[in-house]
């Protein structure tokens, strides 16, 4: 049930699209003068070495984040993302790759905070040791599904809720649509950023259609395929859903998605799609 290790995939080309938008949206969120909260219900290690074992078994992150990392022709609206993995790795030697939570400690101020919640025991004992000594961080080793009810509202009625779980689950689906149902009821101004893999089943797609459902004023949905579904490649490509986007954020993506297609695609089959809802 907690068979699940990130390690095998961290920096590929969902991470880079997940990460990307997320450090658009916490870039975003720290510009007014109020504090807010980030909360990640399913954080993982924190970071991750791109030299272990879990890495170098499938070197995902050589058509991923290596890709675009030196790249010198990469949009401007990726120079925060790329400042942050540099700053992790100490300089140009990409060693290392950040985790959700660890993007987000670069980003947020000592007077906003970040609440995380992981199962598995090994990736909780990482995430400790990397994040749990930051006084605006607390880190809780249960479910992110049933932690988040106790989380929102939050206080300063600011935040975003990233929900990212591993799907290995078939129920996972359903939850996500059901916890964003439950959250939207107790802080509908909040910004809620949900992650899918695109895989050769149904379920991803079907989960679409119900977050499109959902009584919300805007959204919005990114998807980035790297391969065809029929490309015996497993994850071909992931989406987002974002509830509540920040302004201009839909403008930022439509700048940089035609790069992220060109230069994550496998033999020229990069694509992507944005669609959006607005009030």
């Amino acid at each position: 049930m907690l068979s699940y290790r990130h390690g095998f995939h961290a920096g590929n080309h969902a991470d880079v699209l997940k990460h990307i938008v997320l450090t658009l949206i916490l870039d975003y969120l720290k510009q007014k003068n109020k504090p807010y909260w980030f909360i990640d219900t399913h954080a993982g290690a924190g970071k991750y070495s791109l030299e272990s074992d879990f890495s170098n078994k499938t070197s995902e992150h050589l058509d991923g984040i290596g890709k675009i990392f030196h790249d010198e022709k990469k949009p401007l609206a990726l120079s925060k993302y790329i400042e942050i993995i540099r700053h992790l790795n100490g300089g140009d030697q990409l060693k290392q790759y950040p985790g959700s939570p660890w993007i987000a400690s670069q980003l947020l101020s000592y007077e906003d905070k970040i609440r995380l919640f992981e199962l598995h025991p090994t990736d909780l004992t990482s995430l400790l040791h990397v994040l749990g000594k930051k006084s605006n961080t607390k880190i809780y080793g249960e479910d992110g599904f049933n932690g988040l009810k106790a989380m929102i509202p939050p206080p300063p009625k600011r935040a975003l809720v990233l929900t990212d779980p591993s799907y290995e689950i078939k129920n996972d689906y359903l939850k996500v649509v059901e916890s964003l149902k439950d959250s939207l009821k107790r802080f509908e101004t909040g910004i809620y950023m949900v992650w899918c893999p695109l895989i050769d089943r149904s379920e991803p797609l079907v989960m679409l259609k119900q977050l499109q459902k959902l009584n919300t004023k805007e959204w919005l949905y990114i998807s980035l395929s790297i391969a065809k579904p029929s490309d015996d490649i497993g994850m071909f490509g992931s989406y987002l859903f974002i509830i509540n986007p920040p302004w201009k954020l839909k403008e930022q993506i439509e700048e940089i998605m035609p790069y992220l297609s060109h230069q994550l695609g496998l033999n020229g089959h990069g694509s992507y799609e944005i669609e959006a809802k607005t009030s």
